[in-house]
């Protein structure tokens, strides 16, 4: 992670008591990187919360985001936007993966926006407006060159007809044209360049339509800092949100970013362990010395990814301890060597680095993957904590 992005090393601080796998979501981080993406982007920012907040709770992450200067809110199903509203919270909510099949019925009575990649969606939304006397609130999605959501460039004209006919009815109103950018973290990239041509494309065409959104939105976080061009008229942030950095230059100091989520987890056990004993599943890990071993109980169940075997670590008494032998699905073994460690002691799994932790980019190298994945799968057995702390 680049060093422009995260705040410089604290103390080195014992982590608090805990008595099972536990995550400290850190509220003052969330909302500080909001206020530094409004910032560095000069943009209205539409929080995205999918994934219940990216693993940190969608209800922490909205109020966070909204309190450091978000506009808007994003997730992907109906679902998740109407829990958003019961909990009280009154902004824009747009929801954009969703099957044709979808209740829209709920979408609408909850006020939410939806996204509509197709004709098919289109006419489903069409019916659930009439048969709720409402009129919904639709954002046109297109493909612009991933070959995932929204409407391709063949049906994407008459998507648009159909649409200006709908808000014609007084069925629709047609708030916003959306795509999305699938190599946004180099602003030079040939193909970042293509696919912001294909959406000035698909608005020409939903114009000659006679459609008149007032919000078009691409980006997300990389695109929002790395490419001006893509900010539009909204950017649509998720992983900036909890710290998860673009890679790349940062758009200035104001594109600081804060890891806003630190997983703990209680040693339940210390043994004295000879050379030559096997460690774990599989005769996968053999001592080739004698220390000692301390047992903690989370697992790839609880989002450890047992590609790690062999490479993670984690913070005790102030030092890396490496994980040794296979992840297990509740429980994971580290050689403590000679350290004081005893049970009830805390390691720290990850957190923002400031201590010498293993960060959430250390443990995507150690599993061959990416930040989100990692944050995003911490499953439900670790408790969940929001904190605040000042930055």
């Amino acid at each position: 992670m680049s060093t422009d992005l995260l705040r410089p090393p604290r103390t080195t601080r014992r982590p608090p008591a805990v008595s099972r796998p536990t995550a400290l979501v850190d509220v003052g981080a969330l909302r500080a990187n909001t206020c530094a993406v409004v910032r560095a982007t000069r943009t209205p920012v539409m929080a995205v919360v999918k994934a219940d907040g990216y693993g940190h709770g969608a209800l922490a992450l909205a109020r966070a985001a909204l309190a450091g200067g978000a506009s808007a809110l994003g997730v992907t199903s109906i679902a998740e936007a109407v829990l958003l509203r019961h909990a009280g919270i009154d902004v824009p909510v747009l929801s954009w993966l969703n099957s044709p099949a979808a209740d829209f019925g709920d979408a609408l009575r909850a006020r939410v926006d939806v996204a509509v990649p197709s004709p098919g969606h289109l006419r489903a939304v069409v019916d659930a407006a009439r048969r709720t006397g409402t009129t919904a609130t639709i954002h046109l999605h297109a493909d612009i060159g991933m070959s995932r959501d929204g409407a391709e460039e063949e049906t994407w004209g008459r998507l648009c007809a159909e649409a200006g006919a709908a808000e014609a009815a007084g069925d629709v109103v047609v708030r916003g044209l959306m795509g999305h950018l699938g190599c946004a973290d180099r602003a030079g990239r040939p193909t970042a360049t293509a696919d912001l041509d294909r959406f000035e494309r698909a608005t020409r065409v939903a114009r000659s339509a006679g459609l008149s959104p007032t919000v078009r939105h691409l980006g997300g976080t990389d695109a929002a800092l790395h490419d001006p061009r893509a900010r539009l008229d909204m950017c649509r942030v998720g992983a900036g949100l909890v710290g998860i950095a673009p890679v790349g230059v940062p758009v200035g100091p104001a594109a600081t970013l804060r890891p806003a989520l630190t997983l703990l987890a209680p040693v339940v056990g210390v043994r004295e362990a000879a050379a030559g004993r096997r460690v774990g599943y599989g005769d996968a890990h053999v001592l080739a010395r004698a220390t000692r071993l301390a047992l903690l109980p989370v697992g790839y169940a609880d989002g450890i990814p047992r590609i790690t075997t062999g490479r993670a670590s984690v913070l005790l008494h102030g030092h890396r301890c490496p994980v040794v032998g296979l992840v297990s699905m509740d429980q994971v073994v580290v050689d403590v060597g000679a350290l004081p460690v005893a049970a009830g002691d805390v390691a720290v799994v990850l957190g923002p680095g400031d201590d010498g932790e293993p960060t959430a980019r250390d443990w995507a190298g150690w599993a061959r993957t990416i930040e989100h994945e990692i944050v995003t799968g911490i499953g439900p057995r670790v408790e969940r904590h929001h904190v605040e702390e000042d930055h």
